[in-house]
């Protein structure tokens, strides 16, 4: 069955914007994108139509750093406990009806992102790629998940037992963090350059990339050194509100197809009232500053933590809009350099024929204000409707 979505603008790719545009979607994949005649021409006299004539279609958007396990409460470490199948269950259907049609989660325990993607066989969700509990040292950062590791044995013995329970990607805690007492501070490394190569090269053996957890401008170096796929958080930190943005290894970040994932929620906007715009501007600034590097930037919003809550992606997407980056650079970051950054650029990320039909209908256009994605009149997760 053909499924027909015609809208005011079609988006194929933020930067080629499409007037009375359409879709055309079969069997969960898009067969058309463009404009309206040539697009309805294609479509079976029987298709299943949507008309939204003041609305804009365009790619599903990507979340690539999440906490399924967490609840966004301030207690969300000790709630761990508390259902967690049905907790992230909910919170996975939330972000897909925020627009988000692609997740990927990086730690939880006892491999519940596994399980929430077993229990949604069948149904409409979200694409959730999964990690598995992430390596840490003993008592390191995120130990509760259940991945302390003491060992070059233990660790490849982690990564093996994340890998056959369906990992899509390997974690690693490359630096300390602010949510587990007791731990490395934020900038404080917890592995060397030889125990994070190990580790990448130890996830290849099982065909998987490495996402590495690294605030400290030591570990992001050591992190870029040995090979990682994605460097998140990417803060550049060297003490409380201090960092030093080294440009030699954004240069390699940038030469080496490493992506740098924020993971920035809405709440981007207390930590500037509480801060104050200079010491905002030296956090945040990295993120032009890695732009302006050539390292591909990720959309993610650690969302999960206190106050980083699962069903406004769009209050995250602002930030890059405070930091000055054009709308249309910002919708790119949220669709398709996230899908190139998770190695899903020909699967998703794009209204283009052949990749999967996660498609978005928001009323207005987002490409005059980035408010529209708060509207959402439709969600396609490869061809379903949320």
């Amino acid at each position: 069955m053909d499924t027909l979505i015609t809208a005011g603008r079609v988006l194929p790719r933020p930067s080629e914007p499409v007037h009375d545009g359409a879709v055309l979607v079969r069997d969960g994949v898009i067969v058309a994108a463009g404009p309206r005649a040539d697009v309805v021409a294609q479509a079976a006299p029987d298709a299943v139509r949507h008309d939204f004539p003041t609305g804009t279609a365009l790619a599903g958007l990507f979340n690539v750093h999440v906490h399924l396990a967490f609840d966004a409460s301030r207690e969300m470490p000790a709630h761990l406990s508390d259902a967690p199948l049905e907790g992230a269950r909910s919170r996975l259907t939330a972000m897909l009806r925020s627009g988000v049609t692609t997740v990927r989660d990086l730690g939880d325990r006892g491999h519940l992102g596994a399980a929430v993607r077993r229990s949604f066989a069948g149904s409409v969700a979200p694409r959730l790629l999964v990690s598995g509990p992430p390596i840490t040292v003993p008592g390191g950062h995120c130990h509760f998940f259940g991945g302390e590791t003491a060992s070059d044995g233990e660790i490849r013995a982690l990564i093996d037992e994340n890998a056959a329970a369906g990992a899509d990607v390997i974690k690693v805690m490359a630096s300390g963090g602010q949510i587990t007492e007791g731990g490395a501070d934020m900038w404080e490394s917890q592995f060397d350059t030889r125990q994070l190569s190990l580790i990448v090269a130890h996830a290849a053996s099982h065909g998987l990339p490495v996402a590495a957890h690294a605030h400290g401008a030591d570990a992001i170096e050591a992190a870029v050194e040995a090979g990682v796929s994605t460097v998140e958080h990417c803060s550049f930190l060297t003490g409380p509100r201090s960092f030093d943005r080294r440009e030699h290894v954004a240069k390699r970040m940038a030469a080496d197809g490493i992506s740098a994932c924020s993971t920035s929620s809405r709440n981007w906007r207390t930590i500037v009232e509480k801060l104050g715009d200079d010491v905002a501007q030296a956090m945040y600034g990295r993120l032009p500053w890695l732009e302006e590097h050539g390292v591909r930037l990720l959309a993610g919003t650690d969302a999960g933590l206190p106050g980083s809550v699962f069903d406004d992606p769009v209050g995250a997407l602002e930030l890059y809009e405070w930091l000055g980056f054009p709308r249309r650079r910002i919708l790119e970051i949220a669709t398709e350099d996230s899908a190139a950054g998770l190695g899903l650029g020909e699967v998703a990320g794009r209204l283009e024929a052949g990749l999967a039909a996660d498609v978005l209908v928001v009323e207005g256009d987002p490409l005059a204000s980035l408010a529209a994605l708060r509207n959402p009149l439709l969600v396609l997760a490869q061809g379903r409707p949320a």
